[in-house]
């Protein structure tokens, strides 16, 4: 049965009755399982729900909701309509959450109690917990339905940056592009029914891009609200995943609960996959101690090209750990710096088939980073080495001089995180009248360690260039985490302007 659009990319080579979701439950709700047939159902009743209120081709609709079984349905049911679904990130600030909504014109708002108030009150909603006239209940139109046949090129999905730099930009994803990329990642052998575990916000592409994978490949999807470090190591072992997906930073968080872990039955999980942030080779060595027998994959992605861009060598050659792959033989890449193409590391610009179409009512931001020849610059640097495999380095706008040098962060905290005594750090610059900026780290000890600012420091001056050892060592329980999971570093540079180590 040939798929007629994103939204209907759901398996139907396995029995309708086997497992698609289980909803892990939260906030009260209790947990709910649910086949194949029932998430066809319930996502054709909301394609047809959604029409009824009279919803025409092409017309947005925000899904403003923690990660639950209806999040999905809505995503699906969407775009099955014809629809453009615009997931969106509810942990910004509330004033941003109402400009995305506005910039992207949505039609309606759907989602949950908790988070709808962040919305316009003028703004027509869908309320998940309402069992009035604007809840999930009655918005649902049950019978049968086919989902639209639309143009691949048509709007399937705007999702919107973070916003680390100004205001979020919507990036305008077609049915076609994610199709390809769901075309594109092969599943692992075994028989159906797999579990990944997905505890990254919907809004994100890392566990959007998850869920929409094992729909399409007749796995498992088990959904968790949000991620705490002992609700993802519960639920690994409790529903026997297989497939963890997270950014580093959540592994990370979940690597210091020692006696859980060990306490944990988890020899059911094959594979581990990190991404959408750097690796360093102290969590990828922490990782294989706890999972000793799973493949642990270091992934690369972006919210405008999608997640399809490395995979293993073609000749069969062994991926170095820290390495994200070597190019996918569907995806064309190059390294470019000062303004010509490059060998060894430069700034990486890529094509392929799930390329954005534009960012949303921005077309001069988009022809900044959409090429003549149509690559996207993705404004990450990366390293290739002899046998063609990349690595990751720092983000353009991240790098910073020092005294003349360029230093990336990511550079810096690999270096610091082979410490023994260091579980996690995260490297600022703060402003020097002498040196333009000096690097700053936050850093995680491991427990039960005893460290020091000096040993710190000792240990970068041994280990890297001496311009590049941070210049204040700030000990901290735990990294501040930003809407994505990843680490806050915005927080972190409000507090070392509060705390005036900009003289560092």
């Amino acid at each position: 049965m040939p798929v007629r659009n994103l939204g209907d990319a759901i398996s139907r080579s396995v029995p309708p009755e086997s497992v698609a979701l289980i909803d892990t439950g939260g906030d009260g709700r209790p947990e709910r399982v649910y086949s194949y047939a029932d998430v066809i159902r319930q996502s054709g009743a909301v394609a047809r729900g959604l029409l009824r209120r009279g919803l025409k081709r092409g017309e947005r609709v925000a899904i403003l909701s923690a990660n639950r079984a209806e999040y999905l349905f809505t995503f699906l049911g969407t775009m099955q309509a014809g629809l453009v679904a615009v997931p969106v990130n509810y942990k910004l600030p509330a004033e941003t959450v109402r400009y995305v909504l506005e910039d992207c014109d949505a039609r309606l708002v759907v989602g949950d109690a908790t988070r709808l108030p962040l919305a316009s009150a003028t703004l027509p909603r869908v309320d998940y917990d309402s069992a009035g006239a604007d809840g999930f209940a009655a918005l649902l139109d049950e019978g049968t339905f086919e989902p639209a046949d639309v143009d691949p090129a048509e709007d399937a999905m705007f999702l919107y940056t973070s916003g680390s730099t100004g205001r979020p930009k919507g990036v305008v994803l077609s049915h076609y592009s994610h199709l390809w990329a769901i075309s594109c990642r092969p599943r692992r052998p075994g028989p159906p029914g797999r579990r990944a575990l997905v505890a990254a916000p919907l809004y994100h592409m890392n566990g959007l891009a998850m869920c929409q994978t094992t729909l399409a490949q007749g796995d498992t999807i088990v959904l968790l609200p949000q991620f705490t470090a002992r609700g993802y190591i519960e639920a690994a072992a409790r529903h026997k995943a297989n497939f963890l997906t997270s950014v580093p930073t959540m592994i990370a968080m979940m690597l210091r609960e020692r006696e859980l872990l060990v306490a944990m039955d988890l020899s059911s999980v094959e594979a581990i996959r990190m991404g959408s942030a750097p690796v360093t080779q102290a969590l990828i060595d922490q990782v294989r101690a706890v999972f000793p027998r799973a493949l642990i994959t270091n992934g690369y992605g972006t919210t405008e090209a999608g997640p399809v861009v490395f995979g293993p060598h073609p000749q069969g050659i062994a991926q170095p750990e820290l390495s994200v792959g070597y190019p996918h033989p569907a995806v064309a890449l190059r390294l470019v710096r000062d303004g010509h193409e490059v060998s060894d590391e430069g700034e990486l610009e890529m094509r392929c088939g799930a390329l954005m179409t534009r960012y949303h009512k921005l077309p001069e931001a988009t022809a900044r980073v959409l090429t003549p020849d149509g690559y996207y610059r993705t404004g990450d640097v990366f390293r290739r080495d002899r046998q063609g495999f990349f690595y990751f380095v720092g983000r353009v706008d991240d790098m910073f001089v020092c005294g003349g040098e360029n230093i990336y962060p990511g550079e810096v905290e690999k270096m610091l995180e082979r410490h023994p005594g260091i579980h996690q750090a995260a490297v600022i610059p703060v402003p020097d009248e002498l040196k333009g900026h000096k690097p700053v780290a936050f850093v995680v000890p491991m427990p039960g360690t005893s460290l020091d600012e000096q040993a710190v420091k000792t240990h970068a001056l041994a280990n890297a260039p001496a311009y590049q050892h941070p210049r204040r060592v700030i000990f901290v329980d735990e990294l501040p985490l930003a809407g994505t999971n990843k680490i806050d570093k915005r927080a972190l540079a409000q507090r070392a302007a509060t705390e005036n180590l900009t003289g560092a």
